[in-house]
C-alpha cells in the first residue's frame, strides 16, 4: 500500500518502521521543521526526519501545513492510498486528510474519546489512571473526534513514568496500525461517545512547577508524568531545582514531623534524599535532582554542597 506518513517525535518511529517492515511503500514523510536543541540551541531535525533520511525516504517540513500550498501539492502528487498520522504536531487540513481513497488514519495514545489532545499519556499518569491504550481512528475536521477503527487496552504499571508508558504505547500502536491496514476495507467505523469525551491539552513548561501545598501522592504523579518532558521543578534559595526522581511518603517517618511543618519545609536530610513536607501531613522524598546549570546528582550530594538543612524551605 502507498502511504504518506506524518510524524515528528521518537514516539512516531515504531509505526514508521513497522510500515516499512510490513512492505508498505512510504512515498513521502511529512514532519515538523528543525527546532533549537541543547545548550547551544542549534537547529536539530525531528527524530522522524533523521530516521527517514537514513533510509532515503523523501521528506518535507512545512512550517504551517494548513496554508502551505507547495506542501499540499507535494503530498497529493505522492498518490497515497492512505495517509498515516502519528504524533505529527500540526492540524492537517481537510484538503489533505480526505484526499487519499482510504483517507487518513491516526494512531492516538489513549482510549478515545478519553484524552483527546496533544498530551494523552502525560495526563493518564497525572490522573493516576489504572489503564491506557491505543486507538486507531480516521481523521475528520475536529481534533481526535473521528471514527474509531480499532482499540487495544493496556494496564498502567505501578509507578510507570509517562516516558515509559509512551514507549510501550508506541510499540503497541505500531502493531495495531499494521493489523488495521491489512483489513482496512472491512474495519468497523465506531462513532465516539461525546458524553464520555475528555481533553488532554498540551503541557506547558510552567505546569511542571511543584506546589508543595498538594499531597505527596499528587506531587509523585507529577514527577512520574512530567520529569522527562517538559520537566518538574521547585526553587531553593532563589535557584531553580529540577526534580528527576522521588516517591511519596504518605506518613511522616518521624513522629511529630510533617503534621505541623509548613508545606515545602525540608524535614530531613539523609542519604536516601530530602524529605519535604506536603499537604495533609504527607511527605515527598526527593531522590535525584538537577540544579540549574549543573548535571544530575543525588539529592543527598546536592544537600552537602549547598548546606541544605532541616527547616529550610523549598518553593520560596
Amino acid at each position: 500500500m502507498k502511504i504518506v506518513f506524518f510524524g515528528s517525535p521518537p514516539a512516531a518511529l515504531p509505526s514508521l518502521g513497522a510500515l516499512l517492515r510490513a512492505g508498505h511503500s512510504v512515498m513521502l514523510v511529512v514532519t515538523q521543521p528543525a527546532k533549537p536543541a541543547g545548550r547551544g540551541r542549534r537547529l536539530a531535525p525531528s527524530a522522524v526526519k533523521a530516521f527517514a533520511c537514513e533510509r532515503d525516504l523523501p521528506v518535507i517540513e512545512p512550517a504551517r501545513i494548513r496554508t502551505d500550498e507547495a506542501a499540499r501539492d507535494r503530498i497529493v502528487a505522492a498518490g497515497a492510498d492512505v495517509n498515516v498520522v502519528v504524533a505529527y504536531g500540526q492540524i492537517i487540513p481537510r484538503s489533505i486528510h480526505y484526499f487519499p481513497r482510504r483517507h487518513s488514519l491516526n494512531v492516538h495514545f489513549s482510549l478515545l474519546p478519553k484524552y483527546r489532545g496533544a498530551a494523552p499519556v502525560q495526563w493518564t499518569v497525572l490522573n493516576g489512571d489504572a489503564e491506557s491504550g491505543v486507538s486507531i481512528m480516521e481523521l475528520d475536521d475536529r481534533m481526535d473526534e473521528g471514527d474509531i477503527l480499532a482499540q487495544e487496552r493496556v494496564a498502567v504499571e505501578p509507578r510507570e513514568t509517562a516516558a515509559a508508558l509512551e514507549e510501550r504505547l508506541a510499540a503497541l500502536g505500531a502493531r495495531l496500525l499494521v493489523e488495521s491496514l491489512e483489513g482496512i476495507d472491512g474495519l468497523p467505523h465506531v462513532k465516539q461517545d461525546e458524553a464520555r469525551a475528555t481533553l488532554a491539552p498540551k503541557i506547558r513548561k510552567e505546569d511542571g512547577l511543584i506546589a508543595w501545598t498538594e499531597t505527596a501522592a499528587a506531587i509523585d504523579r507529577k514527577v512520574l508524568a512530567l520529569a522527562d518532558r517538559p520537566g518538574v521543578f521547585t526553587f531553593v534559595k532563589g535557584r531553580r531545582l529540577n526534580i528527576l526522581r522521588g516517591r511519596a511518603l504518605e506518613s511522616p517517618e518521624r513522629p511529630g514531623q510533617g503534621t505541623e511543618a509548613e508545606p515545602g519545609t525540608v524535614l530531613d536530610v539523609a542519604r536516601p534524599g530530602l524529605r519535604v513536607a506536603c499537604c495533609g501531613g504527607s511527605a515527598y522524598l526527593i531522590e535525584e535532582l538537577r540544579p540549574e546549570g549543573r548535571p544530575a546528582m543525588s539529592a543527598h550530594a546536592f544537600s552537602l554542597g549547598t548546606k541544605l538543612a532541616p527547616g529550610d524551605r523549598l518553593g520560596d
